[in-house]
Parts: C-alpha cells; structure tokens; sequence
C-alpha cells in the first residue's frame, strides 16, 4: 500500500489477522514465527507472555531484514496466555487437553495475559502487556462435550475460542475483549500510533 510504511503481522494466526483488519490495517505481509511456546518451569503467565512475544518479534526481524521489500517495516507481535492463578494452561491440541481445561475454568475466574511486542522501523522495542479477568459459568457434562465435539477448542488457548460457541459461557469480562480474541486492538494502534504509523490511513477507503 503506497502512502504509509509497511508492516508485518509475525504470526499465523487467522484471529489476529481479522483483528487487525477490523482496525482498518491491512498488514504487508504475515510472517509466522517458529518459536516454541512451552512455558519454561515455574514461569509466571505474564513473563511467558512477555518473553514469547518478544523472541516471535525477534524471529519476524530476522526475516524481514533478509526481505528487500520489507526491510525497515514495523512489525508487531503477541503471545496470549490463560491462566488459572499461576498455572498456564496449554494451546490445547488434544481432546484430554480441552477437556481438562474446561473443566477447571469450569464457575471459576481465569486471566487472559497478552504480550504486544512491536519492533519500529529503526529495530526498537516497544512492548506493552495486557490482562483481562473471564469468568465461566458452571459447565454441565453436556455443555463440556457438545463444545468439545465442534471442535472449535483447536489450538486455543486455554482450550476455548470466545468470539465462537464460548461466548456463551461468559458470564463476566473485565478488561479488553479483543485480548482474549489474541490481540488487544487498543493498545495495539497505541504502539503503532505512538511511533508515527499511520492508523487511520486505511479508514479512509473503508
């Protein structure tokens, strides 16, 4: 897009990517960082977030100094953890997992931490992290194994998606709704605003 700089979205992840998108910010490139996301042991949900964040930044900068056409683009980058108290709970990829993890959010209040790390044309770092408090209602047995048969729980976070079935499981959010999605959007375009990129740009073809 001619009149704005470039930027790159490092992740694959086709919420963030709706989620920027709703901001009006159509990013230049996606570029997937291969980074393992198993929190170290006894790490806290916030430092695993905010360390994630950064080494997919790190890694998205990497590439993009070898791309001629990205070169000097702002890249941003997120990690989102759920977590009851301190304990992380898995991107589940098997049923068990899922299970597990509705069963313990199941009446309970959870926090969703995400990491928002972008790197500015100039290579800083800014990063900000954000936390949201969910609360389930008490999941019946039924309500447990009709989610897990839509099979939406997939590579989530803490086993549920809330912008999909899950949703009806809120009873209570305080805090972001879009950093539960995977990328809060208001300090996302904090970050991209507060060094010169410009956000309204693609509003105005909307």
């Amino acid at each position: 897009m001619i009149g704005r700089p470039k930027l790159v979205l490092a992740s694959g992840s086709p919420r963030r990517l709706t989620l920027i998108n709703q901001a009006g910010i159509e990013p230049d490139a996606l570029q997937p960082a291969d980074v393992d996301e198993m929190p170290y042991k006894g790490e806290l949900p916030r430092a695993c977030a905010t360390r994630l964040a950064r080494a997919k930044a790190e890694a998205a900068l990497e590439a993009v100094r070898l791309n001629e056409e990205l070169r000097g683009a702002f890249i941003i980058a997120a990690d989102t953890v759920v977590a009851v108290g301190r304990r992380i709970l898995p991107k589940a990829e098997l049923l068990d997992e899922a299970g597990q993890c509705l069963r313990l959010l199941s009446g309970r209040n959870h926090r969703v931490h995400t990491s928002v790390c972008m790197v500015t044309p100039n290579e800083s770092f800014r990063q900000r992290m954000v936390e949201t408090r969910v609360r389930f209602k008490r999941l019946s047995g039924e309500d447990i194994e009709a989610y897990l048969a839509s099979g939406e729980w997939r590579g989530k976070a803490g086993g549920y998606a809330i912008q999909g079935l899950a949703g009806a499981f809120v009873v209570k959010i305080v805090g972001s709704y879009t950093n539960v999605v995977g990328l809060p959007l208001y300090e996302t375009l904090a970050l991209l605003s507060g060094e010169g990129f410009p956000i309204h740009f693609g509003w105005l073809n909307t």
